[in-house]
């Protein structure tokens, strides 16, 4: 988590100031439950809470967990010194995994709710320019190479319903994460009450864990960070198709290059895909840490903390790094160059070639068999790849294809309306109107 590609309102989630302010929530809401129960006095639960506008001093908690080597026990120690005696009864058949696990999930959720604001955001800017170019017709592309029209506006929309499947996988993840363990050693609430668990799930916005083995279950993350690699790699997947459009030998669409932007240090004429080519490399960096939250699963019994270390680089990076990229990728599409008129002429580049599927079809309809078919189209295209020629006039001077069709015919076929006339019917699948 580098200042380059994270933005404020993500950091902070993370930041020391943050955590040991969650950690101060459930501790004194776990002691308000704990009075009510008559565990511990009511003024000691209500001494607690006076430290509710004072500001934790970090490097005093860093200082005495340099003595004592336990982050959790530092806290309580420094709180202690704020709340003064009444302190004792704070933590009361608690163990640390209560804290950090709660603080941890209490923190994915907070930091899910910024990556909803920003798929959502990414998905306002691909329906918007995908509207706007519903009718350009561009070519479709297989194995990189021309196979048939379609339009750019398609392309918007097909990347706006795979985000649109990345928002309800994030939600869900969201959910499966928002649990809350206050059970104490082993998970056995030997020496808590459930009660004060539900307490503490219902004031941070969390749900019970059924059982939670001292540790909330760890295939809880790793489907959440899962999710996260599998928007990362939607965002690559659009950020490549960018790169590849911005080629100089198909400058379809590019990066928008802003005034006194310089693309190298040595050749003044160039225009690099450089945000693209930076998200593909953040996409790289958010799978990466799908896997360590995979295995973290298989923990020792009860617990173990080799989870620990993980997610402590885990959580702020990948979520950080994911909204940036989010953000970074909607400012893309929302500032994205396209060029209408290169499309045309690139999918004109062989001159007709688009359109060899419909020709071959429309044969069979004539009662030429499928595989003299593709033979006569196949036998004209490779004139064109070849030679440079113009397909319907190839077409036009084979005996074989005239004797089954005339020349109105043949050229009804090379109609670009042909592969667009369903459009609307997809544009409202996807956007429901």
């Amino acid at each position: 988590m580098i200042p380059r590609y994270s933005r404020p309102e993500m950091v902070a989630i993370w930041a020391p100031e943050s955590k040991f302010r969650i950690w101060f929530e459930i501790e004194a809401h776990a002691a308000d439950k704990m009075a009510e129960l008559g565990v511990i006095p009511a003024e000691a639960a209500a001494q607690v809470w006076t430290a509710k506008d004072v500001e934790f001093d970090i490097a005093r908690i860093d200082e005495i967990e340099r003595e004592v080597k336990h982050d959790v026990i530092a806290f309580l120690t420094h709180l202690s010194e704020i709340v003064g005696p009444q302190a004792r009864f704070v933590h009361q058949g608690m163990t640390s995994s209560d804290v950090l696990d709660t603080c941890f999930n209490v923190q994915l959720l907070r930091a899910s709710k910024i990556l909803h604001d920003g798929v959502s955001a990414l998905m306002a800017a691909l329906k918007r320019r995908a509207y706007e170019h519903k009718d350009t017709v561009t070519i479709g592309r297989s194995h990189g190479i021309h196979a048939e029209p379609t339009t750019f506006g398609l392309k918007l929309a097909q990347a706006y319903a795979e985000m649109e499947r990345n928002l309800k996988r994030l939600e869900a993840a969201r959910d499966e994460i928002a649990t809350c363990a206050i059970s104490g050693a082993v998970g056995t609430f030997a020496n808590i009450d459930p009660s004060v668990e539900a307490h503490v799930a219902e004031k941070m916005g969390l749900s019970v864990e059924p059982v939670s083995t001292q540790v909330i279950p760890r295939d809880r993350h790793a489907m959440f960070f899962a999710t996260l690699g599998v928007i990362a790699s939607s965002i690559e997947r659009i950020a490549t198709e960018v790169r590849h459009l911005q080629r100089t030998e198909v400058l379809e669409a590019e990066e928008y290059f802003s005034p006194g932007q310089k693309g190298s240090s040595a050749m003044p004429h160039k225009r690099n895909p450089i945000l693209t080519e930076n998200l593909t490399g953040l996409a790289r960096l958010v799978r990466g840490m799908a896997l360590p939250a995979m295995e973290n699963v298989a923990l020792w019994h009860e617990r173990d903390i080799s989870h620990s270390s993980v997610e402590r680089m885990i959580g702020p990076d990948a979520t950080v790094t994911l909204d940036f990229a989010l953000a970074r990728l909607t400012g893309v599409i929302d500032k994205l160059v396209v060029y209408p008129e290169t499309m045309l002429a690139n999918m004109n580049k062989f001159r007709g070639l688009v359109h060899s599927q419909r020709v071959m079809l429309a044969l069979t309809q004539k009662g030429v068999s499928r595989e003299d078919s593709y033979r006569l189209v196949q036998r004209n295209a490779m004139r064109v790849w070849e030679e440079g020629k113009d397909f319907l006039t190839e077409l036009r001077a084979d005996s074989e294809v005239t004797a089954a069709m005339n020349d109105d015919e043949l050229t009804a076929l090379f109609d670009l309306g042909h592969h667009t006339k369903h459009v609307d019917t997809i544009f409202a699948r996807v956007f429901g109107e």
